[in-house]
């Protein structure tokens, strides 16, 4: 008799718990509908204020939520405190990296994004968006070198995306690789015909071209 009372206290514990889990997956299914809603009407405000009843700290999908709507709504420390504590639960995720490095651009710590960046290199080696972009940091503070490596990366994997064929040909003609820009100049009129870019680079070749062509006559 005490085994079946036991088992008896066990399976309505269970059935308790079952249904209160029941509950709060659709009290928390039913804030996220509401606050999609309101965040497709773009009245973020509301769309924060919809998941405040369901909100956990220990929840990563509720930090992810928050830290968008925020940024949304242009409160970007807030943002930025909810997709670092998502990042903290779940530090592998690279999409909470993407997501807070949303707000540290929109203030312009680009010291926070480029860390951001590395660490999801770090996770995923070849993350073409985290190669793209952390390139361009290193390209626009003029470390041509690091921009380079990141660049090849993702022409590597992806030839025809003009962007980081382009980025890599200007990379490369400022390290001095003329031939290889050369190549990755026509490489992008290949893919963007008449490119001013593209056009503009094989235009500095050429006259570096006939600048040493001349000096080696005198």
């Amino acid at each position: 008799m005490e085994t079946l009372r036991k088992l008896g206290l066990t399976i309505s514990l269970f059935l308790i718990s079952f249904v209160m889990h029941a509950q709060n997956i659709t009290e928390i299914q039913a804030a996220f509908s509401k606050s999609y809603i309101a965040e497709n009407q773009k009245n973020y405000i509301q769309a924060i204020d919809e998941m405040k009843p369901v909100y956990k700290a220990g929840d990563y999908i509720s930090n992810i939520r928050l830290g968008w709507l925020n940024y949304l709504a242009k409160q970007y420390g807030e943002s930025i405190t909810f997709y670092r504590k998502a990042i903290a639960l779940k530090p592998y995720a690279i999409e909470a990296r993407l997501g807070c490095i949303k707000p540290l651009s929109a203030i312009e710590n680009w010291e926070k994004v480029k860390e951001q960046y590395q660490e999801i290199l770090k996770i995923d080696p070849l993350n073409t968006t985290a190669n793209y972009w952390l390139g361009v940091i290193y390209f626009n503070r003029k470390d041509y070198k690091s921009a380079t490596n990141l660049f090849e990366k993702v022409v590597n994997l992806y030839p025809l995306d003009y962007d980081s064929v382009i980025m890599l040909a200007w990379s490369k003609l400022n390290t001095f690789s003329h031939t290889d820009a050369k190549l990755l100049f026509q490489q992008a009129l290949i893919i963007r015909p008449n490119d001013s870019s593209a056009l503009s680079g094989l235009q500095m070749i050429n006259k570096w071209l006939e600048s040493n062509l001349k000096s080696s006559f005198k």
